[in-house]
């Protein structure tokens, strides 16, 4: 089945918001953590505080997620330090971007090189519920069957329902890419921009509106939540941009704006 193709199973879950169809999305088989714990992660809102992306935050004046998160700065909010998303915690952080930044060789209709970063308009402070994640060096892989962790808000089962409103994760293995490219799974869809985690059996996954959001390894921020055929589905792992294929690009686009903005 093409990207493009499965892309339309993912868009089942939608809203609308200012004429736009924002993704929705959901952490399937997982667990709620720690009020907390997952500092690092971040809730892309619209204008009305609907989360319909996750994020990361690699500085404080960045967020990296999906470039297909991108729906235009003037309707999304960033929100940090969130864990309940319709309880007022106290520890929340409120930003606008002042800056989209997909990567200019996204291509929309196969997914490749689905990444973007978000530069805020202010700051956010980093304390005890709000951290930066680690990024791994430009092209480092990892082995088959290495444990992840995926997170995000919303729905917990395949049958969707209501969206919870506590944050989620689940911890899945890598798959190969040429396993993910077999011909029982994605047959040839897996670029080299991409990775997979999941399991053969299916049962845990993450897809739509967790899109964006984080798949740590070992304390590094290895994937970005991009696309798959629906969401836990047995020999469809999900699929996620390799961020270490794109290190030296985030250091570019970070470093020299910042070294810019400091002047």
């Amino acid at each position: 089945m093409k990207p493009s193709v499965i892309l339309q199973y993912l868009l089942l879950d939608v809203f609308l918001v200012a004429g736009q169809r924002l993704i929705q999305g959901r952490i399937v088989g997982g667990y709620v953590p720690a009020p907390h714990s997952i500092r690092y992660i971040v809730s892309i809102q619209s204008p009305s505080g609907r989360h319909f992306c996750g994020g990361s935050l690699v500085h404080r004046y960045w967020v990296l997620t999906a470039a297909h998160c991108n729906i235009g700065s003037e309707q999304m909010t960033i929100v940090a330090g969130d864990h309940s998303l319709n309880i007022y915690e106290g520890t929340e952080q409120y930003s606008k971007p002042q800056r989209l930044i997909p990567h200019p060789q996204y291509d929309k209709s196969t997914n490749d090189a689905d990444i973007m970063l978000i530069k805020l308009k202010v700051p956010v402070i980093l304390n005890r519920y709000v951290s930066v994640v680690a990024l791994p060096r430009q092209g480092a892989s990892l082995p088959e069957g290495r444990a992840c962790w995926v997170s995000g808000w919303g729905h917990t089962s395949t049958g969707g329902g209501q969206l919870p409103s506590t944050l989620h994760t689940a911890k899945l293995p890598v798959i190969s890419s040429l396993r993910c490219n077999g011909s029982e799974s994605f047959n040839g869809n897996i670029t080299k921009n991409m990775m997979c985690a999941g399991y053969s059996s299916g049962g845990k996954d993450a897809c739509k509106g967790d899109s964006g959001g984080p798949l740590v390894c070992q304390g590094f921020v290895h994937g970005v939540v991009s696309w798959g055929n629906l969401c836990a589905k047995a020999n469809f792992p999900g699929v996620y941009t390799a961020v270490s294929r794109f290190r030296r690009w985030i250091d570019r686009t970070i470093f020299g704006s910042y070294s810019n903005m400091r002047r």
